[in-house]
C-alpha cells in the first residue's frame, strides 16, 4: 500500500494544536446531538491519549465505525461529493468513506498519534465483483513499514498485505501527497486536494488542529 514520493509544499505546519474546549464550543453551535456525540468522542480521545498507538487506533476506529452510519453524500448533503469535517459528520451521524477517514485522522492526532504516521489513501476497492473508488486511513508505525488499514468496510484493522481487495491510487496527509504503486505522477496537488484543504480549514476552525 505504500509507495511515495511527491512532496506537497502547502504551507501547513506539521505540529498540532488540538483544543477540546474549542471543539465543544463548535459542537454546541451545531445543536445538542452534535454536542453529545462530540463529548462522547472527546471522552474516547482522552482515554486513548494515555495508551499506545495500537490501542488508540482500535479505540478511534471502533468509535467511528459504530457511531457513524454509511450514507452516500447525495443522501446526506444533496451533492455528489462532500468532505465533511469531524463535527459535521458527528452532527449528521452518517457519512461516506472520506468522512470516516477524515474523522479518524483528526481524532487520532488529538489522541497523540503524529500526523506523519497517517495518510488518507484513495484506493480502488473490489466490492462484490465490482471495482469502486474508496478511501481508507493508513497508519505507518515506521516510515518504511507496512501500513495498517483503518476502514469502514472491513472494520478489523489489518496490515495492507491482508487487504488484497484494495489497490492504492494516491495518498495524502497534512504534510504531503504521495503516488500510488504505479509510480505515475499524482497530478496537480492543488486540483487534487482542493476538498482536502477545505476540510482541513474546517477542522482547524473546530479546534482539531
Amino acid at each position: 500500500m505504500a509507495a511515495l514520493v511527491l512532496t506537497l509544499a502547502c504551507g501547513w505546519v506539521a505540529t498540532r494544536a488540538f483544543e477540546s474546549p474549542k471543539v465543544v464550543l463548535a459542537a454546541q453551535k451545531m445543536g445538542p446531538v452534535a454536542l453529545a456525540r462530540a463529548q462522547a468522542l472527546l471522552q474516547e480521545i482522552a482515554e486513548a491519549a494515555g495508551q499506545d498507538d495500537e490501542s488508540r487506533l482500535k479505540a478511534i476506529n471502533t468509535f467511528f465505525n459504530r457511531q457513524i452510519l454509511y450514507r452516500d453524500d447525495r443522501e446526506t448533503w444533496g451533492v455528489v461529493d462532500y468532505w465533511a469535517s469531524p463535527l459535521e459528520t458527528l452532527a449528521k451521524g452518517q457519512g461516506d468513506c472520506e468522512d470516516y477517514a477524515i474523522g479518524k485522522y483528526f481524532s487520532l492526532i488529538a489522541a497523540g498519534v503524529p500526523s506523519v504516521k497517517m495518510r488518507m489513501v484513495y484506493v480502488r476497492a473490489q466490492l462484490g465483483g465490482t471495482i469502486q473508488a474508496h478511501m481508507v486511513l493508513a497508519y505507518y508505525p515506521e516510515p518504511n513499514a507496512e501500513p495498517l488499514i483503518l476502514d469502514n468496510l472491513v472494520t478489523e484493522i489489518r496490515p495492507a498485505s491482508r487487504r488484497p481487495d484494495l489497490v492504492p491510487v494516491f495518498s495524502f496527509n497534512a504534510e504531503g501527497l504521495w503516488q500510488g504503486v504505479s509510480g505515475s505522477n499524482a497530478g496537480d496537488p492543488s486540483a487534487r486536494l482542493s476538498r482536502w484543504r477545505d476540510v482541513f480549514a474546517k477542522a482547524k476552525a473546530e479546534g482539531w488542529w
